[in-house]
């Protein structure tokens, strides 16, 4: 059922659904900077400043990056996802070009102020390196001149849960979440209680809710940076445990 910009979906599923992504049309080009960090199969890059934790089982894998400081947006950003083009350089890749979802900080360094490219106002992308080798032809260059864009999130199955917090206070990470991909509100409410919730933000994409919800089913109303909703009823069964993860039957 759609209401306005508010899609209201019940019901959860345990196997991944193909969701066509939102048909928001991408913005316009911006120029930056890429390097990349970690190894071939991305050890270094899991975890990190959005909360999320393991890349493969929370479905980003290796086609991730972190963010300089001006486009995290102190985490506002986590889960966005940027198409970005090899520009200007010797050792780009002819026509080659990455999408990825933003999952981590590329921190500033304030004493270097002139040798950090990840400090304010730079524009710069952190990649794992299988995603820089696929810009460039040798990846000992090291950095390389970008041409970017944001565009929509292209996600398989339902946006996800993972369940944290105890009997008195509940914490939810929100990822594998299409469309623009970055949450601005959670709410939550319970099968006993039957009122919508509103959640705070953490950090990164980690919401939370000071109040007991432990033995009620979870219902969650998520909204992204573009002002749609959607309401995932009864997402979560009453027998939750935190260290669980849920996923819901609908998508962005």
């Amino acid at each position: 059922m759609v209401v306005s910009n508010v899609v209201v979906v019940t019901g959860a599923v345990a196997v991944a659904l193909l969701i066509l992504a939102s048909s928001s049309a991408p913005a316009t080009a911006d120029e930056g900077h890429a390097t990349f960090y970690g190894d071939d199969i991305g050890d270094e890059t899991m975890e990190g400043a959005c909360g999320y934790a393991d890349m493969f089982k929370e479905v980003y894998g290796l086609e991730t990056t972190a963010l300089s400081v001006a486009l995290f947006n102190e985490g506002w950003s986590c889960g966005s996802c940027y198409e970005i083009r090899c520009e200007g350089s010797t050792y780009c890749r002819p026509g080659a070009v990455v999408t990825v979802t933003a999952t981590n900080l590329c921190p500033a360094n304030y004493s270097k102020p002139r040798e950090n490219w990840c400090n304010p106002p730079l524009k710069h992308f952190d990649l794992t390196k299988p995603m820089f080798l696929r810009l460039v032809t040798d990846y000992r260059v090291g950095i390389i001149p970008i041409n970017f864009r944001r565009v929509p999130c292209a996600k398989s199955g339902g946006v996800r849960f993972e369940m944290m917090g105890n009997q008195w206070w509940v914490a939810v990470l929100v990822f594998n979440v299409g469309g623009a991909g970055d949450v601005r509100t959670m709410a939550v409410k319970g099968s006993r209680d039957g009122q919508w919730l509103d959640m705070s933000r953490n950090w990164g994409q980690l919401w939370n809710v000071n109040l007991r919800l432990v033995g009620q089913g979870l219902s969650f109303r998520v909204e992204t940076s573009d002002g749609r909703a959607l309401v995932l009823n009864d997402v979560v069964p009453p027998t939750w445990t935190p260290g669980q993860t849920f996923q819901a039957n609908g998508q962005f």
